[in-house]
Parts: structure tokens; sequence; C-alpha cells
């Protein structure tokens, strides 16, 4: 009986093997078409269904990217986020006509940017609008309530923001150093309380930047799917940082040499470090938006949470001897 078994199994291997190549193309069957069918519909659409009524309000949208103001003129970024070709005939500052340049053109493409240049006599303080009439008399505009002179890119920028990001970043880590001895000493109930302030500090800045990323997102062109660009780097944020912390926390509980928690304790603050640009990218993101409050805002937050990081980062080695070199370097 088991002779006869043998002698099928060949046929057996045989035939799952000639069943696989199968399988797969059970699989990417539906794909395929389901690809076919897209590609035919947007290719062929109108042939397929014919051509819907489409009000021209519909067809053409300019969108305001920024409105920067400079000595004696206004810079105007705009996108075409419609399905069909703008042409920007007139530009209106305060409803008054006025000159303007625009570069590359006058007709954008789908999905093309501009500059418009408006020689305007602006004053600081006043507020400006400025009105984009299309070819076929559509009208796009854009207020800013308090005109002000655009900040520049120059090294005294980059100075002031890189300080701010040392002051931010850097030096709340090692004022939360100064705890290691009392880490030392501590028990373990407390140690675990101090953590759980840290996460409760952080979860309250994450909840208050989500609700402020969702308001931003709102004011996106539509094409641009604001909210989904949210939801993906929410996501990408907590995926990144779990699969950090998954390479980086061990056990330290269960034992292991002293140079092995002292590698723990170096790769958690590599971890915090890529987490602390993100912090840094929420504040530079927060002034580029001209929004001062949630900017000052994020660097008080940021500022106490990162003390409490300092408790992270020694935590592995809480009951060995560290010198104040492995310190600094992790700092």
């Amino acid at each position: 009986m088991s002779t006869h078994n043998e002698a099928l199994r060949p046929t057996e291997l045989e035939a799952r093997a000639a069943w696989r190549p199968r399988v797969w193309l059970y699989l990417l069957l539906p794909l395929v078409v389901l690809a076919a069918m897209v590609w035919l519909f947007l290719a062929k659409g109108e042939l397929l269904v014919g051509k819907p009524p489409i009000p021209p309000d519909a067809l053409l949208k300019i969108d305001f990217e920024r409105l920067a103001f400079r000595p004696g003129e206004i810079v105007a970024t705009v996108r075409n986020t419609g399905p069909e070709v703008a042409t920007i005939a007139q530009v209106t500052v305060n409803d008054a006509l006025w000159q303007f340049a625009v570069s590359p053109a006058t007709t954008l493409a789908r999905m093309q940017r501009a500059n418009v240049t408006i020689p305007y006599p602006w004053d600081a303080g006043d507020p400006v609008e400025v009105k984009l009439i299309t070819d076929n008399g559509l009208a796009f505009k854009h207020k800013v309530d308090i005109a002000a002179e655009t900040p520049q890119p120059s090294l005294r920028t980059l100075g002031a923001f890189a300080l701010l990001g040392i002051y931010v970043g850097v030096i709340p880590v090692y004022l939360g150093f100064l705890w290691f001895p009392f880490l030392r000493r501590v028990q373990e109930r407390w140690f675990h309380f101090f953590l759980s302030l840290t996460a409760g500090l952080l979860l309250f800045l994450g909840v208050d930047a989500l609700k402020e990323a969702l308001e931003i997102a709102g004011k996106l062109p539509g094409v641009f799917k604001g909210v989904g660009l949210v939801l993906i780097g929410v996501s990408a944020g907590l995926l990144g940082l779990m699969a950090i912390g998954g390479r980086t926390t061990a056990h330290p509980e269960s034992g292991g040499s002293d140079r092995a928690r002292l590698s723990l304790a170096y790769m958690i603050a590599a971890g915090i470090g890529l987490h602390n640009l993100g912090e840094g990218l929420a504040i530079g993101a927060a002034y580029a938006l001209g929004n001062v409050a949630l900017g000052t805002f994020l660097i008080v937050g940021f500022t106490i949470h990162n003390t409490t990081e300092g408790f992270g980062v020694v935590a592995p080695v809480a009951r060995d001897r560290v010198g104040l070199t492995h310190l600094a370097a992790m700092g």
C-alpha cells in the first residue's frame, strides 16, 4: 500500500506545480480586466457614455497657493486645478483693474502653476484682495487681512530657526538627563509613572496637531485630497515609529551585558532623534503658513515633552554606571 502511495507522489507534485501558474492567473485576471476598463473609460469615455452637460464653473478652477508681498509689488502663485485649460485675462486688486504679468504664460494647462506679478503700491497693515478673471468671465480671488512683506530666506533666518531647534530639541533632552541620578534611585512604579506622563503629553500634542492639520487640509485645492494626505502622513508616521520601536525596544529587564543595554540606549536616542525631526517640521510648517500662535504652542509643548524624553533614553542604563561622554553623545 505504501509503495502505491509513493508511486503517486511524483504525479501529485507535478499537478501542484502545474496548478501554481493558474492560481496566479486567476488572481491577476480580475485586476487586469479592471485596469483595462479604467484605461478605456479615461481614453474613450465620451464615446462610451457620451459627454454629460457640465457648467463652465466646474470645468475651470484656479487656486491660489501663495500670495507674496514685496516692495511695490504682489506676486501670486496660482495653479490650474480644473480639468480644462484656463486663461487669465484680467487682474484686480481691491476691486480695481491692475496691470500684471504672468510667468510662464497666461494660458495654463491642467495642474500647471504660474506666478502672477502685480506692480501694486500696497501699504503694510491694510487688507488686500487679489482677483483673477478668466477669458470667459469667471473670477477667482484670495484675500489677505493684513498685508506684510514676505520674509526671504537668509543666513540670519536659517540661524534663527537653528537656534530655535536647539532650544526645542537639544537642550530639553539634556535637561531630562539631569534626572539620571534620580532614576537610579526611584522605585519602579514611579519610573513608569513618569514615562506614562511623557506619553500622555505627546498624545495631547498629537491630537491638537492633527486637528490643525485637518483644518489646513480643508484649505488645500480639492485635487490634492488634503485629508487623504494627512491620513497617509499619520499612518506612515505611526507605522514608522512602531517599526523603530520594535527594533530598538529589546528587553533590558531580561538581563544582558552593560554593553547591550548601552547599545539599546543609543538606538533609542537615534529613534527619538528621527521623531524630533517630525516635531521640527511641524513647527516650521506652522510658521511658514503664518500661524504664529500654533508655532508658539508647539514650541512650548515640544520643549516640555522633549525634557521628558531623557527618561526614555537613559531608561535602559538607569541601573548602570554611564560616563558623561556617553550621555553627551546620546543627547
